[in-house]
């Protein structure tokens, strides 16, 4: 849901004075879930360690979660699947708003009732978290969070007390409506309001609440699953890798990167467009999408590549691009989601993805090479003066860079060294990206902090929101044998493994195209890893295809998410995006097809580090 402008909230408002509340409580929820995991593994080099360390890491990980759902819903930042409301003019808009803003707050009153109803049940139990603790009071975080959450989509859905009470008035209109309206039609009111701009967790929350209530199911279950998954042991990974992104982010990594880049290659033609897809894919690798990859790098790489001539068309798509790179490379979010949804070792699939990631680069490098040297043919020599090698300027900005290269070295080292677990290597590796822009350069100040620490929350709230109440859907279509029945279709009437994989490259770049990419791996990939065992086709090789198609619908047309962000960050329209990535779009489809039908690409060095020949 897109925001809606309000007055501002300044530090001695309310509003503001709540707003502050927040970004430190999660600033602090977040801290700790840095120091905790660095105290463990300083602690396990005395044999000794930190009494319930997991347990507390892992509601952790559903506080940070709530909270950090509850600033996005402040600000009017859910993740959500349609802009029609900035479409829109006048009535129409109004009345989108007040649909969509309505759907999601009575879905979120539901899933509150649901979380309300598994906190009793679970009060009832006499669980302890440790120290004596009872674990329901941390678990209050899921009732309170999407109570809130609800409240404030109310609130925020216009400006006006009218506006407001209107809202809350067609909250509990579909919310009647829901509860006794036939599925097929609760359902499609549900389409409806995700595609007039409800958020994307409503949407899916609220298909799995009417599928559970129109079979007798308790939708308390959806609750439960929402718990089972956000508490996953692997899944503090997430928002410790996105908080080593964001410091990089807001910090002048950035600035220092395209420096340092254009030192060692601008000066040769197609340098620059090698330097953008590296600097694209070293991002997306650490923030985990390719949002923030264009946010922070698009405004500054458009002119460096317009200077070493390409058109404006090839900048714009080049860009555009480039900034789904990365999703294949370690430490990137999605792989380490795709793993624990999979039950594969995460190593494992980071090393499966490291060849793809660079093909899938160097492909996108070598088509932004070929795009320059077209430029500088159609500007004339004359008009396309070359500067020369600087040693010293590469030699400085080297220097410059120096800390924040070393960050995936650190990364890698602590993940695959056997010292650190892949929780323990996200938060070395967040601890490193602190220092580095908060002590060493000083980009940031600690005053900085609670407002970028919030921003990461914010974008680790929103993911969890979809991932926890997607989980409740994906169960719902496995308990109804849903993955069974296409696995038997796939086997009758695809005798080809390879013909299937073709099929799913199709499917799943559409499927990219619409559905976000976190909300895809938790509801899709489950139907689709039976269908891959019983074709006999590796878990990993199928886990990258997963993922590199998901890299391509980002692209995709109409309604890629990279061309949106493209769009409004460097001020062209969707259409103008959309033809301008058509290029590179084609030629990551190629590097996908590669993928897809050579195998050792994926599987070649998995294979290596277990010791296979």
């Amino acid at each position: 849901m897109l925001p809606v402008p309000e007055p501002a909230a300044g530090p001695g408002t309310a509003g503001g004075r709540r707003l502050a509340v927040e970004n430190t409580a999660l600033a602090l929820l977040l801290g700790t879930m840095i120091v905790l995991p660095l105290a463990e593994i300083a602690l396990r080099q005395f044999s000794v360690g930190i009494p319930s360390a997991p347990e507390f890491l892992r509601h952790l990980t559903l506080i940070v979660g709530m909270l950090g759902g509850v600033r996005a819903a402040r600000d009017g930042r859910l993740l959500a699947l349609s802009a029609a409301p900035t479409l829109l003019a006048g009535s129409a808009r109004t009345v989108a708003q007040l649909f969509s803003a309505g759907a999601g707050a009575a879905v979120s009153a539901f899933l509150a009732v649901a979380s309300t109803r598994f906190v009793l049940e679970e009060r009832s139990g006499g669980g302890v978290l440790a120290y004596n603790i009872p674990l329901w009071v941390v678990q209050l975080a899921m009732p309170l969070g999407f109570g809130v959450i609800a409240v404030r989509l109310v609130w925020h859905a216009g400006p006006s007390l009218k506006l407001r009470c209107l809202t809350l008035a067609t909250a509990l209109a579909l919310g009647a409506a829901g509860a006794f309206a036939p599925v097929p039609v609760a359902l499609g009111g549900l389409l409806v309001a995700l595609l007039l701009g409800a958020p994307i967790f409503a949407a899916l929350g609220g298909a799995a609440l009417i599928l559970f209530t129109g079979h007798d199911v308790p939708i308390t279950a959806v609750a439960i699953d929402h718990y089972g998954l956000v508490t996953n042991p692997a899944l503090p990974a997430l928002p410790l890798f996105t908080l080593a992104g964001y410091f990089m982010a807001e910090g002048g990594a950035s600035r220092r990167l395209v420096r340092l880049f254009q030192a060692l290659s601008g000066w040769f033609p197609g340098g620059p467009a090698i330097a953008t897809a590296l600097i694209c894919a070293f991002f997306t690798a650490f923030t985990g999408g390719s949002g923030v990859t264009i946010l922070a790098l698009g405004g500054l790489l458009m002119p460096v590549l317009l200077s070493a001539k390409l058109s404006d068309r090839d900048a714009l798509g080049l860009i555009t691009g480039a900034g789904s790179l990365g999703i294949l490379l370690p430490p990137c979010l999605p792989v380490i989601l795709y793993a624990i949804i999979a039950k594969v070792d995460i190593a494992t699939m980071f090393l499966g993805g490291l060849l793809p990631g660079l093909l899938l680069i160097g492909l996108t490098a070598g088509w932004g090479v070929w795009a320059s040297r077209r430029g500088l043919r159609a500007a004339g020599t004359a008009a396309a003066p070359r500067a020369r090698f600087d040693p010293a300027e590469a030699r400085a900005a080297l220097v410059a860079a120096r800390w924040e290269l070393l960050i995936p070295v650190v990364s890698l080292v602590a993940l695959f060294s056997g010292w650190a677990t892949p929780v323990e290597a996200a938060a070395v590796t967040a601890a490193y990206a602190f220092i580095v822009e908060v002590v060493i350069h000083r980009d940031l100040g600690f005053r900085d902090l609670p407002r970028v620490m919030a921003e990461a929350g914010l974008l680790i709230g929103g993911i969890l929101l979809i991932l926890g109440v997607a989980l409740g859907l994906t169960n719902y279509l496995i308990d109804a044998q849903v993955p069974a029945a296409l696995a038997d279709w796939s086997l009758e009437h695809i005798s080809s493994r390879w013909l299937f994989l073709l099929g799913l490259n199709v499917v799943l770049i559409i499927v990219g195209s619409v559905v976000e990419i976190y909300a895809a791996i938790v509801v899709v990939a489950p139907l689709l890893i039976p269908i891959g065992l019983r074709l006999g086709i590796d878990p990993v090789h199928l886990g990258i295809l997963f993922l590199a198609n998901m890299e391509l619908g980002f692209l995709a047309p109409p309604f890629g998410l990279n061309l949106l962000l493209s769009s409004s960050r460097l001020r062209r329209s969707v259409p103008e995006v959309a033809r301008a990535t058509l290029p590179p779009l084609a030629v990551m489809f190629v590097g996908v097809l590669l993928i897809t039908y050579f195998p050792p690409l994926t599987t070649w060095l998995p294979s290596v580090f277990a010791g296979k020949p």
